[in-house]
């Protein structure tokens, strides 16, 4: 049986700003990116966050970017690499407080948008951000773009690292993400979600811009928490891959019985 975890990014909501609809979607996932504070989030949304995921029975996962809470974490900032690295310990604290509060257990790390695609590419950033992790939650997975940088690294420091797809973006012939700032790069039709996600679990592939199909391997799919109708993307995508027989955990779960 093949055995998926699907994850979100979560708890993006920041004061009197509501970002997502964390409530439903956690119905429909089985693991939590929560943001950590610099991109967004605060200290209420990230307490209720964790409190939404134990009562859902969903993993929690750290979401740290850039400190770039106006633009949202997804323009790329010039920082070192021991600067990224003190950034990323000081995210993860900040979530490890709540959840040691109700001693839960931080499953994964994953970083959030530009900070997320450059460690898919430069090796002394995603070597920065393992080490972090490595350091704060050492049991912890490592989320990273599949066949990056950053699984390589996190897999060399000594993390259990998983290998994540995406839902909801193209992806460009080199099997990077697509630009934001490109047309049709975060993909809007349930149907063709749905089409890319049974690519990926199915085939172990997914389809470039130039429509050639590139080899990708994934442990988790994610969808983006901020992203139209993701709700209803979410639950339709479950709900057929349930159908087709994939058993549907999250990637650190206990039961061995899938593998």
């Amino acid at each position: 049986m093949i055995r998926i975890d699907i994850n979100a990014d979560v708890g993006e909501s920041y004061g009197a700003f509501t970002i997502g609809n964390d409530e439903d979607l956690f119905q429909y996932i089985t693991s939590a990116n929560i943001a950590c504070g610099f991109h967004a989030g605060d200290f209420n949304v990230i307490h209720d966050t964790v409190r939404k995921a134990i009562d859902k029975e969903v993993a929690i996962g750290a979401h740290p970017g850039y400190p770039d809470i106006q633009g949202f974490g997804r323009r790329p900032l010039q920082m070192t690499a021991r600067e990224i690295y003190n950034c990323v310990v000081y995210q993860i604290g900040a979530l490890k407080i709540f959840t040691d509060i109700y001693n839960r257990p931080i499953q994964h790390v994953k970083p959030h948008g530009a900070l997320y695609n450059i460690a898919a590419e430069k090796p002394d950033i995603a070597e920065a951000i393992a080490e972090a992790a490595y350091q704060t939650v050492p049991d912890a997975y490592l989320f990273g773009l599949a066949n990056g940088e950053l699984l390589k690294a996190g897999e060399k420091i000594g993390l259990k690292i998983a290998s994540e797809a995406f839902a909801d973006r193209q992806y460009t012939d080199e099997g990077r993400l697509s630009s934001r700032l490109l047309p049709n790069a975060v993909l809007k039709s349930t149907d063709e979600i749905l089409s890319q996600v049974r690519d990926i679990v199915f085939n172990q592939q997914v389809k470039g811009t130039s429509g050639q199909f590139i080899p990708l391997v994934a442990d988790t799919i994610c969808f983006h928490g901020d992203g139209v109708n993701v709700v209803q993307h979410t639950a339709r995508i479950r709900q057929a891959l349930e159908s087709d027989g994939i058993q549907i955990k999250s990637i650190g779960a206990l039961d061995d019985s899938a593998l």
